[in-house]
């Protein structure tokens, strides 16, 4: 009889120094592009771990920074890759409306990884959806 040993090794969760360092990043490459944004970066559970909204940005950017980054932990993608998703016919076309916490279907928001595993999300709104997404790659980019 042979026995299997499976080691798992422990990942350091999303802290929140790393959490004030994702926003400085997205902040600092959407400031050198000219654009005003708020940023919210989630933990592995969906819970809000850091914001930040310019002053100068859309009141709005708030609440869609932070949707982005829920969905993108939800679905474990980038919002980017699931705008197609929705549309009529798509494979998630109700799904937007189905859940109690509304997901949002706009680039901007991106998984964060360590090791490969997924730790929490980072999402970006205020500027057009291709800039967001830009800035919250650039920033997921500088996650050690």
């Amino acid at each position: 009889m042979s026995t299997t040993t499976t080691i798992t090794t422990a990942v350091a969760p999303l802290t929140i120094q790393d959490a004030e360092t994702l926003v400085e990043a997205a902040r600092g490459a959407a400031e050198a592009a000219g654009v005003a944004v708020a940023v919210s970066v989630v933990d592995a559970g969906g819970h809000l771990l850091a914001f930040r909204r310019d002053d100068r940005a859309v009141l709005i950017a708030g609440e869609t920074s932070t949707r982005k980054a829920f969905t993108a932990l939800q679905l474990d993608a980038p919002t980017a890759d699931l705008v197609d998703a929705v549309q009529p016919g798509g494979l998630f076309h109700t799904l937007p409306t189905a859940l109690d916490r509304p997901l949002l279907f706009i680039a901007g928001g991106v998984p964060l990884r360590r090791d490969g595993r997924l730790i929490g999300a980072i999402g970006v709104g205020g500027g057009a959806p291709e800039q967001d997404h830009g800035f919250a790659t650039a920033a997921a980019d500088s996650l050690v």
